[in-house]
């Protein structure tokens, strides 16, 4: 197989599925390889069907084997905001920005229970091959910043994973990958990458 498109523009989920595959037989291309094209619109219902959406986007584009991904918080407290919108809820020129008004929410919230979910899709249109796999991690948002912010990645800075002690942006590559919402996904995705190649 020729190499894989990564088809994200957030660096932040980008590094972190490269650092997932950094020790597989797995190469990528990044959109920034490409002719730039239009973002696709996001119109699915679930994380699995825009990620899909992604995948099929980018990947018949540009003829190539392609993986994309939708994730995003999902907290109790706010049941109906934030999820598939998650970047978009808040709207803001940077991750300080974004964070900062995230934070200004979250002020006087009790609870603080949150859940992490990972999409990603693979698709091949020489082949017409697809799939999906998920990951979920739950935790709960801390009321300050526990690590420095990760590009992209904001909320890993506050999101204390369920059992551990450290915030997702603390933790070594392989302890996140290990824990991760999107590790678990892109540990599903190597098996059956694994298996078609």
């Amino acid at each position: 197989m020729n190499k894989i498109l990564l088809a994200t523009g957030n660096k932040g989920k980008a590094q972190e599925i490269l650092d997932f595959f950094e020790h597989t037989p797995f190469d990528f291309d990044l959109l920034s390889d490409f002719p730039p094209v239009p973002e696709p619109e996001e119109t699915g219902n679930t994380f699995e069907a825009n990620a899909l959406l992604k995948a099929k986007y980018f990947g018949g584009r540009f003829r190539v084997p392609t993986l994309a991904e939708d994730a995003g918080l999902i907290l109790d407290a706010f049941p109906e905001k934030f999820g598939l919108k998650t970047r978009r809820e808040i709207q803001a020129a940077t991750d300080v920005e974004w964070m900062e008004r995230f934070m200004e929410i979250m002020k006087e919230v009790e609870d603080r229970k949150a859940t992490f979910f990972s999409s990603i899709a693979f698709y091949d249109p020489a082949k017409n091959i697809q799939k999906i796999v998920s990951g979920r991690t739950s935790g709960i948002i801390l009321k300050e910043l526990n690590a420095p912010m990760e590009e992209g990645i904001p909320i890993s800075a506050v999101f204390l994973p369920e059992g551990y002690d450290r915030v997702y942006s603390a933790m070594s590559k392989s302890e996140k990958n290990a824990v991760s919402h999107r590790g678990k996904a892109a540990r599903s995705m190597q098996d059956f990458l694994n298996e078609i190649l």
